[in-house]
């Protein structure tokens, strides 16, 4: 039997949710330490006018199963906006299910009727499932390219 996975876009009723399985994602990634988002930060960032990212929820049988995160970006090369994925988790309890397929299709679903140029997100080394997952469904790893960060604290550096 085909389980009945509902996609939907997150309101602002979705907040503790949201926060909640944040933190679930910040513990599998042995980051918990730094989340420092808040109901109300996140209320601004996703609800607010000054928003600019957008959260969809997976759920099977009206539970939370998972949540994707994603934004515009730009490419000077394609001289077309794009999205990036943030954020992609699926619970535990949920993985396997087809949960996070169906996240990650809603996001291509609407960049291609945007007619946007490219989806794309970073994964962990050490996270070989996911790997797997994003090399099955013909992602293409970018092994040449190094992610860097600067955080706030070093912005007047």
């Amino acid at each position: 039997m085909k389980e009945n996975i509902k996609i939907r876009k997150a309101g602002l009723n979705d907040v503790t949710i949201i926060l909640n399985l944040i933190k679930e994602l910040a513990e599998y990634e042995k980051l918990l330490d730094e989340v420092t988002a808040t109901e109300d930060k996140l209320m601004n960032t996703i609800f607010g006018k000054d928003k600019f990212v957008e959260v969809w929820l997976a759920e099977i049988n009206n539970e939370p199963a998972g949540q994707v995160f994603f934004f515009r970006n730009y490419s000077t090369f394609l001289a077309k906006p794009g999205y990036y994925i943030e954020d992609l988790y699926v619970r535990p309890q949920f993985r396997g299910r087809g949960v996070g397929k169906k996240l990650l299709k809603k996001v291509i679903e609407i960049a291609a009727e945007k007619n946007y140029g490219r989806v794309e997100w970073s994964v962990l080394n050490w996270n070989e499932p996911a790997i797997e997952f994003y090399k099955n469904i013909g992602a293409v790893s970018m092994d040449e390219w190094m992610s860097f960060r600067l955080t706030e604290e070093k912005f007047t550096g």
